[in-house]
């Protein structure tokens, strides 16, 4: 049987029965799909927003969206085979898929790719059946894409709260507590970043990139 893509009237079965929470195993018989197949579709075009995460959730016209912006990045290597080319060459020369990119990009060539597409190529049917993955500097057998990544875990355990300092320091009387902070600056003023420690009771800083 061939595979065959969720449409957007599938999607929004999908976000309906999310919302009136039926089980994934309850949509898939409803849509006559695999519970993998709709497990792998929430996953993938799930929405989430870091300012607003009351919002996150499945969304049946953005997941339609971000399935054809997927499937636009991928035929852009298929369409144009002198691009495809390229990319092939970079790929045999060494070279990774961010530096492919950013020659593209560098010298200003009119038809070019971001990495997240050569990537999605590589990892994509054609690219497998091409053997593609071999020639990148650090093969996997799959790769999430890049607004998929997530941290492992808190950078600091609860038991390390700001709130749970000991009450001394906020006294500002004893040498040696520290307090540190990082600024992110726009991406185009280049790797700007700054770290900054000031002592407390001093207010000694001390910044550095």
């Amino acid at each position: 049987m061939a595979h065959t893509e969720l449409d957007l009237r599938e999607r929004r079965v999908i976000e309906d029965m999310l919302h009136a929470k039926a089980p994934v195993a309850q949509i898939a018989r409803h849509l006559c799909r695999h519970r993998s197949s709709i497990y792998r579709e929430i996953k993938r075009n799930r929405f989430e927003d870091t300012e607003l995460p009351e919002l996150d959730g499945y969304y049946g016209m953005l997941a339609e969206k971000s399935a054809k912006e997927r499937r636009a990045r991928r035929r852009k290597l298929v369409r144009c085979e002198t691009l495809l080319a390229a990319v092939v060459e970079g790929l045999e020369a060494g070279w990774s898929p961010e530096q492919i990119a950013g020659r593209m990009r560098q010298e200003g060539q009119a038809l070019r790719v971001c990495h997240e597409t050569i990537y999605a190529y590589v990892y994509s049917k054609d690219g497998q059946a091409a053997d593609l993955a071999r020639r990148l500097p650090e093969r996997r057998k799959n790769r999430r894409p890049r607004h998929a990544r997530r941290a492992r875990g808190t950078v600091f355990p609860p038991d390390r709260a700001i709130q749970k300092r000991p009450e001394i320091i906020s006294t500002r009387q004893v040498f040696g507590h520290w307090e540190g902070d990082l600024m992110i600056f726009q991406k185009d003023l280049g790797p700007a970043n700054v770290a900054s420690l000031v002592e407390r009771k001093t207010r000694y800083a001390v910044l550095f990139r």
